[in-house]
Formats: structure tokens, sequence, C-alpha cells
């Protein structure tokens, strides 16, 4: 995108925002969501109108440096990479006390549950509870699927009150 200017912008390079819309909507939610064609039931008209109105609207309403910081986040954030762990992950999970319910979505592509399955596993009070559910990395967040919000909510209080 010509207005991208090395992340110097002037005004928003709208090419690349709308291009990120459209990766990250195939990876966002699952293969189910699209085979059943869920955005018709949100009231889309079409697959197209959909990823228009939804994901191209999404990241054009967005800054992309706060878009790349997000990547580079997912793709550097490490709890084990300072002086008390030692780049150690297991080390770093183990020192989590808290209790814990792990909550990813079972179909989620950025994050998939096998990942949490290994990280929990070293975690001492904490408990690998997928959300069942075809919103991939969207699963338990607010406002999208009640079924979702209410598995989440349930397992808040569940937490909260022990």
């Amino acid at each position: 995108d010509s207005d991208w200017a090395g992340g110097s912008y002037e005004k928003p390079p709208l090419r690349g925002l709308r291009a990120m819309g459209r990766v990250y909507a195939g990876w966002a939610v699952s293969q189910a969501f699209y085979r059943e064609e869920v955005y018709l039931k949100l009231g889309y008209a079409s697959l197209e109108d959909y990823l228009v109105e939804f994901w191209e609207a999404r990241r054009t309403s967005a800054d992309a440096n706060d878009l790349l910081l997000m990547i580079y986040t997912w793709q550097n954030a490490d709890i084990s990479g300072n002086h008390i762990y030692n780049a150690d992950l297991r080390k770093a999970l183990g020192a989590i006390k808290a209790r814990a319910i792990v909550m990813p979505g079972r179909t989620d592509l950025y994050f998939p549950p096998e990942d949490n399955e290994i990280e929990v596993a070293q975690m001492p009070n904490a408990e690998l509870r997928p959300i069942e559910s075809i919103w991939g990395h969207l699963a338990g967040g607010p406002g999208f699927n009640p079924e979702d919000s209410k598995f989440v909510d349930d397992a808040l209080k569940e937490i909260l009150a022990s």
C-alpha cells in the first residue's frame, strides 16, 4: 500500500487494512462458521457483505501500527523471557499459583487449544476448559455468540466463588 509510508503515514493505508481484514477473516472464525453460513444468521446478505461490512470495517477503523504491534506481540510475548525465568517456559508457567480456567475456543486457528493443553499441564492450579464453538478466535468474545458468553460467564462465576 503506497499510503503506508514506512509506518509514518499521513492518512490510513486503507488498501493494506482492507487486505488485513480479508486475511484475518480466514483465520478468525472456523471453517464450520463459513460452511454453516453463520454470517447470514447475523444479518449479512452474503459472504462478501460479511467480509466488507464486518472484517474490512473493523480493520479500516483501526490504526495500522496498532495492528502490526498486535501481531508482533503474538510472535514475541514470552512470560519466561526475563532474568527470573531465563527462557524456561515450564518454570514460568509453574510459578503461576492462582487458580485458572484456561478457555480457548475449540476451533481457534490462531491459538489452538492443543497449545494451551501443553501450558496448562505446567500450571499447578489450572484447568483447560475449551469453549465448544465454531466461532474460532472469536469464541467467548463479548457480543458475538450468547452461548459462548454464557460459558465464559459461568466459568468466571465459578472461579470467583471458589
